[in-house]
Order: structure tokens, then C-alpha cells, then sequence
């Protein structure tokens, strides 16, 4: 990272921040950009009865770690929470909590999509980071390279951040460090933030995959290779490398 860029957040490494932690590459990123630039980071992890525990085994993996590979932020990374919203399992009705079919349906939204999982998500961790003393929330969300999830978007990320701000009479920030780029430059990112050693993390450990697959390995990581996840991961991963 430019030294410019670290001197713009130069203000934020006094601050604790909570990142929202999935196991994923986005969530992973994510953390690293978080390590790099507070001085306190925690992370917080939802469990909403997914249809595979893939990603929820993968970030204790990720978070053990960390320590052992990136000495420079072991002082830093703190309490790890997991925090129940089987609600989303109980309303139903996606590909990601019932075994459905990965397809589009009305209104161009994949059966992948989870209504209200983002609102959801941030409205917990700033509850649980209002209990701990934390105003900063990290999330991957991203409009660049997304399923049309209209709670990845920028617009529906800083609604919730007034809401929950007014709502709990605090200043909250949502930092969505990969709101505007896409999957080739979100593994640039990671290289930057941690080299290889983070990149060869992200590839060994997190799981993007929508069925959670991890029986085979390929170039840009495991997964089953053909659901959107995988293809917009591998597609990714291509221009990342590509000279």
C-alpha cells in the first residue's frame, strides 16, 4: 500500500474496528485491509443456518493463522464472535439455506439471495460493536462484481449506517473497502496488504463456493467450479494473473 494511502486512514489506527468475518475471499480481504490500518480488530461471524458449514470451519482456520503468518498484525487481531440469526433459515426460501436450485428468478434475482442478510448483518455487529465500544464496521460488500443483490449496494450500505447510527444514538461507520472494484483487483488488494503469504491464505482456506465444496482444488482455490460464486472467483483470479 502507497504510503499516501496508509496517511489518508492514518487517523483510523487509534480506532478498533469489527469486521464482519464469513470465511470467504471478500471477508478475508477485508480483515487484512482492517489489520492494516487500526490498531484493535475483532471479528464477528454469523451463524443463520446455511445450507453448508463450509465457510464457518474455514474462519477459525483463517483466524488461527494469522498470527502464525502475519506477525505484523498478531498483536492486533482480538476476540472472535458468532452470533445466531437462524431467523434467515426459518423464513426460507433461498438457495443458500434450503437445497433449491442455483437459478434467476422474478425479478432477475438469483435464488442465491438472502433477503435482508445484509441489513441483518450490520444491524447485529453494531449492536454487539455498541456493547464493546466500537463505532467502525468492516464489511466486503461490493456492487462492482455482485449477483444483483440489491443489499450490496453502496446506497442500501449507507442507509443502514444512518439507521443504525441514529438508531442507537452513535456515530457508526460501514468501511466497504471493496464496494467499487472488482474480483481481479480485490486479489490485488490482498496482494498488496499481505503478499503472498495472504494470497496463498486466501487460496488454501477460504471458501466462496455455494455449495461449500471442498474436494477439489484449482488454480484459483476449491469449489465446485460452476456455480456464479466459483466462476466470478476463477474469472477473477485470471485477470489478477494476467500480465
Amino acid at each position: 500500500m502507497a504510503d499516501r494511502q496508509r496517511m489518508a486512514y492514518g487517523k483510523l489506527m487509534s480506532k478498533v474496528a469489527l469486521v464482519l468475518f464469513s470465511g470467504g475471499q471478500d471477508s478475508t480481504t477485508c480483515l487484512a485491509w482492517a489489520l492494516d490500518r487500526f490498531a484493535v480488530v475483532e471479528t464477528v461471524g454469523f451463524d443463520y443456518g446455511q445450507r453448508h458449514r463450509a465457510e464457518m470451519d474455514a474462519r477459525q482456520r483463517i483466524l488461527s493463522a494469522i498470527p502464525a503468518r502475519f506477525p505484523q498484525w498478531a498483536g492486533k487481531l482480538r476476540e472472535d464472535h458468532v452470533l445466531s440469526l437462524d431467523v434467515l433459515r426459518q423464513i426460507g426460501g433461498t438457495a443458500l439455506t434450503d437445497d433449491l436450485e442455483i437459478e434467476m428468478k422474478e425479478g432477475r434475482l438469483p435464488t442465491t439471495f438472502v433477503p435482508g442478510r445484509n441489513i441483518l448483518f450490520l444491524t447485529a455487529a453494531a449492536a454487539l460493536g455498541y456493547r464493546r465500544g466500537c463505532r467502525d464496521l468492516v464489511g466486503g460488500m461490493c456492487e462492482t462484481d455482485f449477483s444483483g443483490y440489491p443489499d450490496c449496494r453502496n446506497d442500501t450500505i449507507k442507509a443502514v449506517q444512518r439507521a443504525i447510527s441514529l438508531g442507537m444514538n452513535a456515530p457508526f461507520t460501514v468501511h466497504t473497502p471493496l464496494m467499487f472494484i472488482d474480483k481481479a483487483t480485490t486479489w490485488k488488494l490482498a496482494q498488496e496488504l499481505g503478499g503472498q503469504p495472504l494470497i496463498d491464505l486466501i487460496l488454501e482456506e477460504t471458501v466462496t463456493c455455494y455449495l461449500g465444496i471442498r474436494a477439489r482444488r484449482h488454480e484459483w482455490g476449491y469449489g465446485c467450479g460452476k456455480c456464479p460464486a466459483c466462476k466470478l472467483r476463477a474469472e477473477g483470479y485470471r485477470r489478477y494473473l494476467a500480465p
